[in-house]
């Protein structure tokens, strides 16, 4: 059994489809990022950068491996199940690459993009160019990876699962796909598995369409430090007075 430590943000779905795709057994434990729950004491000895996706697998042997990030979950849930990644050497590090360019840029890009779309208090223009630019740019990457292959790695692999969540919000973020008629295919194929519908829809209904109310930026936005400490210490008085 695998304890997956999750909510539904692109980040957690890349997991929840490749688990879904898998068909691994897990246990979902939601992590609601809006009321703090990522600094949880019990949540930061699983996952230090207070960041879901996590797991906790059981079925490791005497002892329970725990990981944080995406991208060594992928790893290890390729292995274990056998599958989305090659055996060979130079399939597996095509599949690599792909794999760290979506986790060191397709979705920070796409994350700063949504912060200042999505959240910011004012609109930032320079910003708002900076990295809408940046999305657009790395779309025109995968549009010339796809020129002459269906997946971005070979066959269908965890290359292609990291990148399609962060895809999946592109109108949201004002941008279109009818300029990169190869990755709307992409997409498109990838949207109509079954595996990758679960996984996007876990946990769907935690999710509200209002605006997030003050506790919940604090929560999501402006942490140093020492904020981290404040509100791992507000966490572990609420539990504590809850119990």
């Amino acid at each position: 059994m695998i304890d997956f430590y999750y909510w539904p943000t692109p980040n957690g779905w890349k997991i929840s489809i490749m688990l879904e795709e898998c068909g691994l057994e897990y246990r979902v434990v939601p992590v609601n990022i809006m009321r703090g729950d990522q600094f949880a004491a019990e949540f930061l000895a699983i996952s230090p950068n207070n960041r879901m996706p996590a797991i906790v697998d059981h079925d490791t042997g005497d002892v329970p491996v725990s990981m944080f990030e995406s991208g060594a979950i992928f790893l290890h849930l390729a292995e274990k199940a056998g599958r989305f990644m090659p055996v060979d050497a130079a399939g597996r590090y095509e599949v690599l690459q792909w794999l760290f360019w979506q986790v060191a840029g397709l979705g920070p890009m796409a994350g700063q993009l949504s912060h200042f779309v999505n959240y910011a208090p004012e609109k930032i223009e320079y910003a708002l160019d900076r990295y809408a630019n940046e999305y657009n740019r790395l779309f025109g990457v995968m549009e010339r990876r796809l020129a002459d292959r269906d997946y971005l790695a070979g066959d269908y692999s965890i290359a292609d699962m990291a990148s399609w969540p962060w895809v999946l919000p592109y109108k949201r973020f004002g941008q279109s796909l009818d300029e990169f008629p190869r990755l709307k295919q992409w997409f498109e194929t990838i949207g109509e598995r079954p595996a990758v519908q679960r996984g996007r829809n876990l946990g769907k209904e935690w999710i509200s369409d209002e605006p997030p109310d003050e506790e919940a930026r604090r929560n999501l936005f402006g942490q140093t430090a020492e904020r981290i400490d404040e509100l791992a210490e507000d966490i572990a008085t609420r539990h504590s007075r809850d119990s």
